[in-house]
C-alpha cells in the first residue's frame, strides 16, 4: 500500500469523529491535513505521516529511531511535529488518535 493510500484510509477512519475535517483544496502547508477544531493534527508530507504530539513524546520517538522531527522546509525542525520513518512499525491510526487527542486538548 502506498503512503497516499494509507493516509486516505486514515482520513476515512477519522472523518466520522466529532470536530474532525479532512483535507481541503489547495497545495500549501496543511492542504493534505486532518484537522480537529480547525487545527492540524495529522498530514501526509513527502510520503510520510506527520503528527503533532507533545515535545517530550516526539523526543522519545526520535530517540527510538521511529522517525524525525518534521521540518517544514524552513531548516528548523519543529519540536511538536513528528515525521514517521517509512520503515517504522508504528501504527498510523494510533499515532493519529494520540495526536488528535493532544491537539483537541490544547
Amino acid at each position: 500500500m502506498t503512503p497516499e493510500e494509507r493516509f486516505d484510509e486514515l482520513v476515512g477512519e477519522f472523518l466520522d469523529m466529532p470536530g474532525v475535517t479532512g483535507p481541503g483544496s489547495g497545495r500549501g502547508f496543511g492542504s493534505s491535513a486532518l484537522r480537529v477544531g480547525n487545527k492540524i493534527f495529522a498530514m501526509l508530507a513527502h510520503e510520510r505521516l506527520v503528527v503533532k504530539l507533545p515535545g517530550a513524546r516526539v523526543d522519545v520517538l526520535v530517540a527510538a529511531g521511529e522517525g524525525v522531527r518534521f521540518d517544514a522546509n524552513k531548516g528548523v525542525p519543529m519540536k511538536e511535529w513528528f515525521s514517521v520513518d517509512p520503515d517504522s512499525a508504528l501504527s498510523w491510526q494510533e499515532l493519529a488518535r494520540e495526536s488528535c487527542a493532544f491537539v483537541a486538548g490544547k
